[in-house]
């Protein structure tokens, strides 16, 4: 019985190790409890988030995971498109999202927006998140708040694991 504790708890404790630190800084599997990002992704569908934000530069129209600034929700993980980054002014009109007032194509959007929003202006260190879903999507346009501060966010998704089966 020695011989095997000394064996196995080494490599069971690293790998344990190991396991904790990559998914609290490198990478992790997440699943999607909401319609929000609905036809992207789908309720149940599961994702891989890279957490090294240092390492990536975020744009229009990355899918990123975050605490929401929502009373009661903080710790809470949200799945959301990026669509405003610092600095950016952002409107909804017309059925139609206008960034810096240049109209937004968004192929992604299965119905057009049914409300309208703004205009805003992104303040530094700050994003705005919109669902591909946006008649029910709880997103930005409904937050007290509607920006979310860098260091809420969590990571980029990079893949919907769904998709790679």
């Amino acid at each position: 019985m020695k011989k095997f504790l000394k064996q196995w708890v080494p490599s069971i404790a690293i790998g344990i190790i190991l396991s904790l630190f990559i998914r609290s800084y490198v990478a992790e599997a997440m699943r999607v409890p909401t319609d929000s990002m609905v036809p992207t992704i789908k309720v149940d569908d599961r994702l891989l988030v890279e957490k090294m934000l240092w390492l990536t530069t975020l744009k229009h129209g990355d899918i990123v995971v975050f605490n929401p600034p929502v009373a009661g929700d903080e710790q809470k993980k949200y799945v959301k498109r990026l669509i405003g980054l610092p600095g950016d002014t952002i409107e909804i009109k017309e059925g139609a999202l206008f960034r810096n007032g240049e109209k937004i194509d968004e192929p992604y959007l299965k119905e057009t927006m049914n409300y309208t929003f703004g205009p805003v202006t992104v303040p530094a260190d700050h994003y705005f998140f919109l669902g591909d879903n946006r008649n029910i999507s709880y997103d930005a346009h409904l937050w007290a708040t509607p920006f979310v501060a860098k260091d809420k966010l969590i990571g980029k998704v990079v893949a919907d694991v769904n998709d790679l089966f």
